[in-house]
């Protein structure tokens, strides 16, 4: 990801997600020494735009996702999956041993999705999104 990615970012993250991030807060992980942000681009009309996207954080052997979307037009293509992929391969080259996430409480597709990689629910954040709890999810590498 880069600075000229944001806005079609945000726009994604607009679509998906009820209190979705700001343009700052997308502009300071691209700033952050321990933040990997990526973006997976398509070919549409000739002209390639962005999919989906994924921001993970590695300190001392552990990784977290904070943020991880696909395009509404693009879901149920393995877009998640291959950012997922990626992203595992390059903790594993990092010397990850544990990966952490939180998904809303409601988001069953992104729970199944990630129990498919092989997290475990581990325990819930109360009213962590605010209106909703979380559950963290904990995959061993």
């Amino acid at each position: 990801m880069t600075d000229s990615d944001i806005d079609e970012v945000l726009r994604i993250e607009q679509q998906s997600f009820p209190t979705p991030w700001t343009w700052t807060m997308f502009d300071g992980e691209l700033r952050n020494p321990v933040s990997s942000a990526y973006t997976l681009k398509v070919m549409r009309d000739g002209a390639p735009v962005i999919a989906g996207y994924m921001i993970f954080w590695v300190v001392y052997g552990e990784a977290h996702i904070l943020n991880i979307a696909v395009h509404p037009d693009y879901r149920r293509q393995g877009i998640a999956k291959t950012l997922l992929d990626a992203a595992i391969e390059e903790m594993k080259r990092l010397l990850v041993y544990e990966v952490f996430l939180e998904v809303r409480r409601s988001n069953e597709a992104a729970r199944a999705l990630y129990r498919l990689y092989g997290f475990k629910e581990s325990f819930e954040r109360k009213k962590y999104y605010g209106d909703e709890d979380a559950i963290v999810m904990v995959l061993d590498l």
